[in-house]
């Protein structure tokens, strides 16, 4: 199961394997990230970017793929993810199944800038 956090709010979601996207506020380009739960931790297994700009070019050994840069961050598995929604930003989405849902349908809309944790529960 992944949980959502945020405030006293907490949603459940019956996933193991999802993908967290959002789009860069200043250059407008989408990002992807595919997790999976094991071993109660998130493991980050790759991140997609769909094009460069200020501060976010491709790292080094990414490939072009589909029109976008694939690559897998060096990072151990983690016991949460902590993000931050912002009401003058578009929402994060996540990903599963064929199918993106912005966080809104699940924590509501993002009235004021809020952390979300992202955890196995």
């Amino acid at each position: 199961m992944l949980c959502l956090a945020a405030a006293t709010l907490a949603v459940a979601l019956p996933l193991q394997d999802f993908t967290l996207a959002w789009t860069h506020s200043i250059e407008k380009i989408r990002w992807e990230e595919d997790y999976r739960i094991r071993d109660g931790r998130i493991e980050l297994l790759e991140a997609r970017i769909r094009g460069s700009g200020a501060g976010m070019e491709p790292p080094e050994g990414a490939v072009l793929k589909d029109g976008a840069w694939h690559y897998r961050p060096a990072l151990p598995p983690l016991p949460a993810l902590r993000i931050t929604r912002s009401p003058y930003t578009a929402d994060y989405s996540l990903c599963w199944s064929g199918a993106c849902h912005p966080l809104s349908e699940f924590l509501g809309p993002a009235d004021q800038a809020s952390v979300v944790e992202v955890h196995p529960c």
